[in-house]
């Protein structure tokens, strides 16, 4: 409890319970100056309207999963809010990050929650570092580790350099990486403690990545998440329109683009029917005309956060952040190519015989993500949106530098628009560079529920990307 200092404020309030409004205090007779913590943003999410959350989360299977999430861990968290838009994912990702924490595996429970820290460290996600801190005492871990990363064991320290390869550029992965690690010494990993420190290093990425994309406000007890000053008049009448910053005026050209989209997913489809089969060079070319054009995805718009200390602590080499996969003038590495390193050929059945289980339940995630789906685009239903899914997962995956044979990139040429691909390649690639301006400027006439779910897509399809250049890695070394 945090004792206030009225006097020092100057109010004079004697209603029993009543907070003064400068300085929060509480004056009543018996329980004078007790402030009372006030959440500092409003609901879940800073680019979500509360009541949309809410009113979207009102149906039966939301509203069990919320009363499933209350009993186990005490509290609702807003990821399980904002992820409750989409019940049947949530229900998955529940699955996956239980056994990744909870259950039997190689690894100490506090030693999974010091990864978790590690991996959210390098994308400066508070939310999540904050979190796993919490977890990381409670399941007995040294409160010492917590001052820093060279306050750990040295066999989490050697975990660093994977870490950030991981979380920035991991075609940079190697099968000498997973040496170093494997080597015989009493720092030295097992294959199967690996194994599970790189799918939580993937998962803590990619979650952040989600924090970031869908504006993840901190909980009320977490440092920063709290005031003790009541919210501004203004800051409680904010309407969802002002807040996206979208005039009236522009609402007919938001309604265009769907329009222009609906079309072009039509003329698309119209033209896989009677276009001819295309030779392997040519969707080659494609793809290399795509990657480099990622190239000029950019933005001049981004948030440029300063590193709190009990983030940087956890942090070695910060300068360290991705780089376009190809970049002029440079030697890149060769583009991994999807068909010769499958996840349902190779990186299932590797993970499946070091980590029983766990194969079995992110490629049930990765499936769910894939193939979620509402039949609806903004205002109109019955629409067939698996062109559109398959083009948002495949520029990620793009991004990272991986190509599908069989795919014809121009798709995402015609179905993702610039400031679509502003935000994927943000969010999937820096995601704590990410602002509210890109959120609201692409798909200005959809629902929040269906930015949510692009926003899982990239989750998912990052870190198949990165658990492929991993798990490619391992397979080279053993081989």
């Amino acid at each position: 409890m945090i004792v206030a200092d009225p006097e020092s404020c100057g109010c004079s309030r004697v209603e029993a319970y009543l907070p003064c409004e400068n300085c929060g205090a509480l004056s009543g007779k018996k329980d004078r100056g007790i402030k009372i913590p006030r959440q500092l943003g409003r609901g879940p999410s800073s680019f979500i309207p509360v009541e949309e959350i809410l009113q979207e989360g009102a149906e039966s299977a939301q509203r069990r999963l919320f009363i499933e999430a209350f009993v186990s861990t005490g509290r609702v968290d807003n990821i399980t809010m904002v992820m409750g838009l989409h019940p049947e994912y949530l229900t998955s990702f529940w699955k996956t990050q239980y056994l990744l924490l909870r259950m039997d595996g190689p690894l100490p429970y506090h030693k999974r929650h010091y990864i978790a820290i590690m991996a959210a460290a390098r994308h400066q996600c508070s939310y999540l570092v904050g979190f796993h801190m919490g977890e990381f005492l409670q399941v007995g871990g040294d409160p010492q580790w917590l001052r820093g990363l060279q306050y750990a064991p040295q066999k989490l320290r050697n975990l660093n350099e994977i870490n950030k390869i991981l979380a920035h550029r991991p075609w940079l992965i190697t099968k000498e990486h997973i040496k170093a690690l494997l080597k015989t010494g009493d720092s030295s990993w097992s294959l199967a403690e690996l194994i599970q420190a790189l799918v939580l290093l993937t998962h803590y990425h990619s979650l952040a990545s989600f924090v970031f994309g869908c504006g993840i406000n901190l909980e009320i007890d977490q440092e920063g998440g709290h005031a003790f000053r009541p919210p501004s008049p203004r800051s409680c009448d904010s309407s969802p329109a002002s807040e996206d910053g979208v005039s009236t005026s522009s609402g007919t050209d938001a309604m265009e683009e769907v329009e222009v989209l609906m079309e072009r997913m039509k003329l698309l489809q119209e033209c896989q029917l009677e276009e001819e089969v295309v030779t392997q060079e040519e969707m080659e070319t494609r793809f290399e005309m795509e990657k480099t054009e990622s190239l000029l995805v950019t933005t001049s718009d981004i948030a440029e956060h300063s590193l709190p200390p009990n983030v940087l602590c956890f942090v070695e080499d910060p300068e360290f952040g991705y780089k376009d996969f190809t970049r002029r003038g440079e030697q890149t590495p060769p583009t991994f190519r999807a068909q010769d390193y499958t996840w349902e050929d190779h990186g299932y059945s590797l993970i499946n015989r070091l980590y029983p289980d766990v194969g079995q339940l992110l490629d049930e995630k990765f499936q769910v993500v894939y193939n979620l789906t509402y039949n609806t685009i903004a205002m109109h239903s019955g629409v067939d949106t698996s062109m559109l899914r398959r083009a948002i997962w495949n520029y990620v995956h793009c991004v990272f530098g991986i190509r599908y044979d069989d795919y014809d990139y121009r798709e995402v040429n015609q179905l993702l628009e610039r400031s679509l691909k502003i935000y994927i390649k943000t969010v999937a690639c820096y995601p704590e560079k990410t602002t509210k301006r890109m959120y609201t400027q692409f798909w200005r006439h959809f629902k929040h529920s269906e930015k949510v779910h692009i926003n899982l897509l990239l989750l998912e399809a990052r870190m198949q990307a990165a658990l492929l250049y991993a798990l490619r890695a391992i397979t080279r070394y053993m081989t």
